[in-house]
């Protein structure tokens, strides 16, 4: 073998080693990244929660019918649960699940928005009247609500329930309206490609 085809060998050998270099350093990498960076910040606002599939779940209403989450047709939901007095944090969750709903121009329409009356009462017909295109859902008092994680109180946050029906988060007593606004439309942005794969 000659020096011209040592060298073209050479050459062919070191394209082969970077070739698998640039395959290999990306998977080594993100490993390295799982297992040894725990990251001191997230983008979103909304607190992330493990998913609790809601899809088969249905509560029994104070009529003595049932509410499946299924009715939802595959939709993201904001839950909101509270008893039908809907106190001045209750209203300001009902209107914030609006307005949010609102700023996602032409994918208002993916958003669903319920409001579990706990205690089974009727809520008062100004609120009623005020969220009339909003699902209100009398529960029995009895219905068990344990899907829906809270360290003191349900009452505290707005919940979402994504598309496939399962709850994947809740926003704080004290949101940041224009930040829960960003983090849902990142996840309508993102589950845009859902739709698109279910064609």
């Amino acid at each position: 073998m000659d020096s011209s085809e040592k060298s073209r060998s050479g050459r062919r050998n070191w394209t082969l080693w970077l070739i698998l270099a640039i395959c290999v350093l990306p998977v080594v990498a993100s490993t390295l990244l799982y297992f040894l960076w725990t990251p001191t910040r997230f983008v979103n606002h909304g607190e992330l929660l493990e998913p609790v599939p809601l899809a088969d779940v249905s509560l029994s209403r104070s009529d003595g019918g049932r509410f499946a989450f299924s009715e939802l047709g595959g939709q993201w939901a904001f839950v909101s649960v509270d008893d039908a007095a809907c106190d001045e944090h209750c209203l300001k969750k009902l209107y914030l699940m609006r307005q949010i709903r609102l700023t996602q121009g032409k994918n208002s329409d993916r958003i669903e928005r319920v409001w579990l009356v706990s205690d089974g009462n009727q809520p008062a017909p100004q609120t009623l009247q005020e969220y009339r295109d909003m699902r209100t859902v009398l529960l029995s008092p009895s219905e068990s609500l344990s899907q829906f994680p809270a360290e003191n109180s349900r009452e505290e946050y707005i919940y979402l329930v994504d598309p496939i029906g399962n709850l994947m988060m809740r926003f704080p007593r004290e949101v940041d309206p224009s930040r829960m606004k960003k983090d849902v439309a990142k996840l309508l942005r993102i589950s845009s490609g859902w739709r698109r794969l279910d064609r």
